[in-house]
């Protein structure tokens, strides 16, 4: 609880988690349990499960939240195409993240830099 108060990155804050209450009207939820709030002013606002990271967002709430579409994404109407992938956040700085093949392949012996050659 504590952490909660003095750090935004473990959740939300003390001031989001008043605000939210008094002014705040839960929307709808995603797959990740993410909770999307709206006010009466048109104000949006998610409040993430878990780590805080922006790329947890799907782009069906994505355009939500930016206020592309008015419609809240829901599981009822959401008509998927078969080519469409399910969302992952982004892997960027870990392990899991994307390598091209020419990247992996060591075929030169590379140097932490080159001289400049006139």
């Amino acid at each position: 609880m504590i952490k909660q108060i003095f750090t935004w990155w473990n959740s939300q804050t003390i001031g989001t988690f008043l605000y939210t209450i008094f002014f705040g009207k839960l929307v709808g939820k995603d797959e990740f349990g993410n909770k999307y709030y709206q006010n009466k002013q048109g104000k949006r606002w998610v409040i993430y499960n878990g780590e805080i990271n922006a790329s947890k967002i799907t782009s069906d709430w994505f355009s939500w939240m930016h206020h592309i579409t008015n419609n809240v994404p829901s599981k009822i109407n959401s008509n998927k195409y078969s080519w469409q992938k399910p969302h992952k956040d982004n892997k960027t700085g870990t392990p899991e993240s994307y390598r091209p093949n020419k990247i992996l392949k060591k075929s030169k012996n590379f140097k932490k830099y080159e001289t400049w050659k006139p």
